[in-house]
């Protein structure tokens, strides 16, 4: 099985050639920063699978949001991190490969995570769609390079 660096390098590899090809062929072409933050986005979702074992993917994965969640609050945008200090207990419900590492998880889990900012916040969902795909399509590498699909 792929270690974290596999699955992050995995993730960046394959989200930044998605996002050059969307770009390229005119799709959606987002502003430098959204588009970092899309691959930020990318990159969590290549390592979510992982994050319920003790590992430097995980610390990795925690670290990130410990840094996006201090930076949420200081900025005064409280209800996101709340919204992020949720999503960071999910893993904690599951065992390793259990529900986590399953084709329909990498449809739910982010679903679920971005259901809450629109029904608790208003916001449109079409705004949160990119992100929702981006995590989506990183989950997806993550389990493509377990070899879920084979």
């Amino acid at each position: 099985m792929p270690g974290y660096k596999s699955h992050a390098i995995g993730a960046l590899i394959f989200g930044a050639g998605t996002l050059a090809a969307v770009n390229w062929l005119g799709w959606y072409t987002p502003e430098p920063p959204t588009a970092v933050l899309l691959m930020g986005f990318v990159a969590l979702g290549g390592l979510f699978p992982d994050v319920d074992t003790d590992s430097v993917g995980q610390k990795l994965f925690y670290s990130l949001l410990t840094i996006i969640n201090l930076t949420l609050m200081i900025l005064g945008h409280y209800k996101w991190a709340a919204v992020l200090g949720f999503c960071a207990m999910l893993p904690v419900v599951a065992r390793h490969r259990g529900w986590i590492h399953t084709w329909w998880a990498m449809f739910l889990v982010p679903l679920s995570i971005f259901m809450i900012p629109i029904i608790f916040y208003d916001v449109p969902w079409e705004n949160l769609l990119p992100f929702y795909i981006a995590s989506v399509f990183g989950y997806f590498t993550h389990l493509l390079l377990d070899r879920k699909f084979i």
